[in-house]
This record gives C-alpha cells, structure tokens and sequence, in this order.
C-alpha cells in the first residue's frame, strides 16, 4: 500500500516531537521578550495619577491607600495640586509613571517631603503628556483676541512657507 502524496512530509519536518516543541517554545518565549512590554503602571502607594473625571478632573493627585478592588484614598496634596484627601474610584485616574516612596497611609506632610525629595511634579510637568494637557488648557482659556490673533499669526506663517516652497 502506498500512501498518498500529501501524507509525505518534508525530512525538515521529520524531527523528533520533543525537539520540535522545545524550539516552538523557544521562538516564542524569545518574541513574548523582545515585542510584550513590561507593565509598570501600579495601582500602588505614592503612584501619581490624573484625575480624569469628577469635581477635581484634570488634576494631579497621589494615591496614598488602596481601600478595595475598585477605590483607592488619594491626596494632592492640597497645596500642591489642590486635591484634598478623599476615596476615589480607581476608573477615575489615569497613572502615570512617576511615583513617591511613601508607605500606605502617608500623612500630607510626609507626602509633601517624598514629592519633593524625588521632584516628581517637575519630572510630570517635563513630559509631553503633562505639555499637551497644558496647551489645551491654553487653548481653552483663550479670549476673542488672542484666537484672533493666533489665527493671524498662523496665517502669516503659512504665507512664508508657501513663498519658500514656491521659490523651490
């Protein structure tokens, strides 16, 4: 009896089956390290965090407790951010990279110092995150003549681009 011809496999195929599954798991283990990027945003004490929604939205604060699965005790502090001491649903925040070394249940005082030994707040105002939400900040408290005025500016600047890329 002969066996059909797409029975036939390739010799490259003809290895033994532990030797295929190691190298199968190998090639994967080294793409899931090289392309998976290592989560690093925690929910955690000292993590500073955007307030996304609600009265203080837009906002800075840190989380100084986790209470449960879905809310956590976050402060500024006030003088700082002008976040008072409050619970706050995690879906709230928006994390961020930065965080204080602080241990659960920080005083504002202590909070102050670790914000300011790592010089946190000036790291998040450093980042384009921090630059793009000021600018729309900008954007938004505008008047009548400064929109007019921007507008004009915008207008001459495209003129020069055009007059040089013409030239061209």
């Amino acid at each position: 009896w002969l066996k059909p011809s797409w029975l036939r496999l390739p010799i490259s195929f003809a290895l033994p089956c532990d030797l295929q599954c190691s190298a199968l798991l190998s090639a994967l283990s080294a793409w899931s390290l090289s392309v998976m990027p290592i989560f690093k945003r925690f929910v955690e004490p000292g993590r500073l965090a955007l307030i996304t929604y609600g009265p203080c939205a837009g906002k800075m604060c840190t989380i100084i407790d986790i209470v449960d699965q879905g809310r956590v005790v976050v402060d500024g502090p006030e003088s700082l951010t002008g976040v008072r001491r409050h619970m706050m649903p995690i879906k709230r925040l928006s994390l961020t990279d930065f965080k204080a070394d602080i241990s659960r249940g920080a005083r504002e005082k202590i909070l102050k110092q670790a914000l300011e030994k790592g010089d946190i707040v000036a790291k998040w105002q450093a980042t384009s995150w921090a630059k793009k939400l000021k600018a729309r900040e900008t954007r938004a408290n505008m008047s009548d003549f400064e929109r007019f005025t921007l507008m004009m500016a915008k207008k001459k600047r495209s003129k020069v681009i055009r007059a040089a890329l013409k030239k061209k």
